[in-house]
């Protein structure tokens, strides 16, 4: 009875320390820990877009005389179908798409370059340019929109996938929450970004969710078409080396387990 004893408890011990292994340490799941030590002054700047290659632009031209600001002001028919006859709607303004090198094709002035500049640079630059075409003592304004770009969140997280930014900015965090914030297997001291610059040129950065100091960061803000990668812990890994085994391990266990405790209460 003794033996048995002996096997009943050294079972519950194996049980105990694989379920002890099992759970991962709590010390990097919260974000910004750090935050009282953090100094966060810098990050009192406000961000602003810079115009990167293939982004489209919406360019609104505005003057006292209305006429005069016309020529400035493409539109283009936009189609739709009903009961299968195509017509267009109401005419809506031009996008301008920027070039690998930064330029994009304006009405009346021509080549402009926008590449690496702000949307206040860029309208600055443009009312500038087409001033000296209009009548004397108009004062044009000039309003640059961004379109919808597009970023993507993949790895440990909720629900990975590309999502559409339509308000000019996003923050790491405000993209993770997008993708259902990281999952308990996420490396929050360890998420890759991947970003591209105006000549193609692609760098990953490490980010550490954990330091506060994060919002000081340039990383803190996307660009278009930044990627995001959550990277797995160890938990992850070896649960994906172990695969249908864990199951049938677990199983096994918990049968030898009964037969045990069963043949100890037989016995005693």
């Amino acid at each position: 009875m003794k033996a048995y004893k002996s096997i009943l408890l050294s079972l519950f011990a194996v049980v105990f320390a694989m379920f002890l292994g099992s759970c991962g340490s709590t010390k990097n799941v919260a974000y910004f820990q750090n935050s009282r030590e953090a100094d966060l002054s810098s990050s009192q700047v406000l961000y602003d877009a810079r115009i990167m290659p293939k982004d489209q632009l919406t360019i609104t031209v505005s003057a006292t005389d209305p006429q005069a600001a016309v020529p400035f002001n493409l539109t283009v028919p936009t189609p739709y179908t009903v009961n299968q006859r195509s017509s267009y709607s109401q005419a809506m303004l031009q996008m301008y798409l920027v070039d690998n090198a930064g330029n994009i094709n304006f009405p009346i002035i021509g080549t402009v370059h926008l590449g690496g500049l702000t949307k206040s640079e860029a309208e600055q630059r443009i009312q500038t340019m087409i001033k000296p075409y209009m009548a004397e003592g108009q004062d044009p304004i000039v309003t640059v929109r961004m379109s919808t770009y597009q970023i993507s969140v993949l790895g440990e997280v909720a629900r990975p996938g590309t999502f559409a930014v339509s308000r000019e900015k996003i923050t790491l965090l405000e993209a993770l929450a997008q993708a259902g914030d990281l999952t308990i297997y996420g490396q929050r001291e360890n998420v890759k970004l991947i970003r591209e610059d105006a000549t193609g040129k692609k760098t990953i950065y490490e980010i550490n969710l954990n330091d506060a100091n994060l919002i000081n960061s340039p990383y803190y803000y996307l660009q278009q078409n930044d990627q995001i990668y959550v990277t797995p812990n160890k938990v992850k890994a070896q649960n994906s080396s172990v695969g249908s085994m864990t199951t049938l391990w677990f199983s096994a266990t918990s049968i030898l387990i009964s037969l045990t405790s069963l043949l100890y209460n037989i016995l005693r």
